[in-house]
């Protein structure tokens, strides 16, 4: 997927400098600014890849348990809300901080990281102690308060994961001119919202288009249509826990590098000791061992979060 949107972005490049090398009116420097404006971008796509693979993995979660009509509408709606995060919010204030109070984004993602850990810890203790009581209360929900209850909650964990986005394309274009960031900010948000969501209304929409091939009097595509319908809901449960452990994962490395900053360096130390240790097993340990002890971090950090919520007084109580 990283590789995908880096490639895509490298291709808008060249066709803008195609498109503006022919026009001979527009001249030298709007062509330099336009092709530094789109390699700024694809660079910054390319370096926030790592988020935009959880930012995938998490958001189906939120579809599922819906009449397949209502998928793509719900789908819609939380790309809809992505893109207003990214544009409306996010984009004029990274801009504003970076310029005016640059001190204070570190700590706005660490506290943002410390939600996706406490969401994350809180969905965790859910899947693995359900009650019946909260499974009959989600079966009672009238479907219009459920899909707004659900929408609005993706669209909450899309603001944290959008954020780190946005973050890390700015801080790999924050030495460009302040319309160039702008612009290549606006392509960054562009880009990673259409093939986020655009990958998420395929995987939720996958059975249904199993069902269609099923009905072919082709014997190998009715076969793979059927495989797609058995096989998509035990890859949606299983796509769920890679959701929950990326906003695990994602919440824990924001918090430790947060932390490592600010001169905090002993989570930092024993993640990268990790990595060293298991180095010599190649590229996919390394990693691993990285995304396994950030997810662990923020176990951690979110079940703190949680037991001091749930040690606080609540009205009526």
């Amino acid at each position: 997927m990283a590789s995908g949107l880096f490639a895509l972005l490298d291709d808008i490049a060249a066709i803008a400098k195609v498109a503006a090398a022919s026009v001979d009116d527009i001249g030298t420097m709007a062509v330099s600014s336009l092709d530094d404006t789109a390699a700024a971008a694809a660079k910054a796509s390319a370096k926030a890849a790592g988020v935009v693979v959880d930012d995938a993995a998490v958001t189906p979660r939120y579809v599922t348990g819906f009449a397949a009509d209502r998928e793509i509408p719900i789908v819609a709606k939380i790309a809809r809300g992505s893109l207003k995060n990214k544009l409306v919010f996010l984009l004029p204030g990274a801009l504003a901080l970076s310029y005016f109070l640059p001190v204070v984004i570190t700590p706005l993602l660490m506290a943002g990281g410390a939600f996706l850990c406490f969401e994350g810890a809180e969905k965790l203790w859910e899947k693995l102690t359900p009650h019946d009581e909260d499974a009959a209360d989600d079966a009672a929900m009238d479907p219009v308060e459920k899909e707004r209850t659900m929408v609005s909650g993706a669209i909450r964990t899309d603001m944290i994961l959008s954020a780190e986005i946005m973050a890390i394309a700015l801080g790999t274009v924050e030495q460009e001119p302040i319309a160039e960031q702008a612009a290549a900010l606006v392509v960054v948000a562009l880009g990673i919202t259409a093939m986020v969501y655009g990958a998420v209304a395929l995987i939720v929409k996958a059975d249904d288009f199993g069902v269609f091939l099923a009905r072919k009097r082709n014997g190998a595509v009715a076969a793979l249509g059927r495989g797609l319908v058995v096989g998509m809901p035990p890859f949606l449960v299983l796509l769920g826990w890679v959701g929950l452990a990326a906003m695990l994962w994602v919440g824990g490395h924001i918090v430790i590098d947060g932390l490592h900053k600010f001169g905090i360096d002993a989570p930092h130390d024993l993640l990268h000791a990790a990595m060293h240790a298991v180095e010599g097993a190649g590229s996919f340990a390394t990693w691993l061992a990285e995304a396994g002890g950030a997810g662990l971090f923020g176990v951690a950090l979110g079940a703190l979060i949680v037991a001091a919520l749930h040690a606080i007084p609540r009205k009526g109580h």
